[in-house]
């Protein structure tokens, strides 16, 4: 087995200090530093060194970490080995996912997992993309599915294994009386005079709604602010704008509302995928996840398409 120091090195190196990597390990602070130390001591090298409120890793401690990827990998293959050679399985899966994914790709895939494993425990957790990836690393999560960001682990990150599973098309959302509501298509230039119903500043979903008018060739007016799509979709509906609703996003079928689909090179998409920690995507029930999740997302292709 791996050592678990290890992995408390692997998630503060991630996380930065040791308060935040206890508060992921579900540890105390003193119980990572006092694991830290012995560790240090077993490999003969300093490890750690303050800085400012964290910490920096030393070269040692850079070299072990990098060193020690491959067994991580091969630890989790092994499992895998060991499960499909007696029959048995992990007992549990655990998933997270931003708000659509967690809504509209997560529970058929929980589904389809508890039909195969019904003795197997099932969660998922809704999050933000880079809160996965903190949960991934922590062992918290096993299967995330996350709007691509440049802030996340790039696809070739030896600790995750990733898979593109989808891209969600973004339409705009009027209101019935709007001039663009009897339209079949707009092209998002269209709407550049319309007040704008969007995310906060500094959220991914913002700077892509800013990005993709920017591309169309205007700065929209951010008139006002929500976090969720019902909360966008009754101040579009009561007149107060327009909005980008990803296609995955489940929006009241109110009466005052209209979905158009865009057209244009300007037109926004969100590129999703999946991610697991390297080395575990044969386990059973995080295999039957993965491919229920495939199948899902082409289903919603197909529709889309016709």
């Amino acid at each position: 087995m791996i050592d678990q120091r290890l992995h408390v090195l692997r998630v503060l190196a991630e996380r930065g200090t040791v308060s935040a990597a206890a508060a992921d390990l579900g540890y105390t602070p003193s119980a990572v530093s006092h694991q830290l130390r012995t560790l240090a001591r077993d490999v003969g090298a300093e490890l750690l060194v303050p800085e400012g409120r964290g910490v920096r890793l030393t070269g040692a401690a850079l070299t072990l970490l990098e060193r020690s990827h491959d067994l991580f990998t091969q630890w989790e293959e092994i499992r895998a080995d060991v499960q499909q050679a007696s029959g048995t399985s992990r007992g549990y899966l655990r998933m997270a996912g931003f708000s659509t994914a967690a809504s509209a790709l997560l529970p058929p895939a929980a589904v389809a997992v508890a039909r195969e494993f019904p003795q197997s425990t099932i969660k998922i957790i809704e999050a933000d993309p880079e809160v996965c990836f903190d949960m991934l690393l922590a062992d918290q999560v096993d299967v995330a599915v996350v709007v691509n960001m440049s802030e996340l682990p790039p696809t070739a990150d030896p600790r995750f294994e990733q898979e593109r599973l989808m891209e969600d098309t973004l339409d705009l959302l009027v209101n019935a009386d709007s001039p663009l509501a009897s339209r079949s298509r707009v092209r998002l230039a269209d709407a550049a005079e319309e007040h704008w119903i969007m995310e906060h500043p500094g959220r991914p979903y913002h700077q892509l709604v800013t990005s993709a008018c920017a591309a169309a060739g205007f700065t929209p007016e951010h008139a006002h602010e929500v976090v969720e799509w019902d909360t966008g979709a009754a101040l579009v509906s009561a007149g107060f704008g327009v909005a980008l609703v990803p296609r995955l996003a489940r929006i009241p079928n109110a009466a005052g509302l209209v979905r158009i689909p865009l057209r244009g090179e300007a037109s926004p998409v969100r590129h999703v995928r999946t991610s697991v920690r390297s080395g575990t995507s044969r386990q059973p029930e995080i295999a039957c996840a993965l491919a229920e999740l495939r199948k899902v997302a082409t289903s919603l292709a197909e529709i889309d398409a016709g």
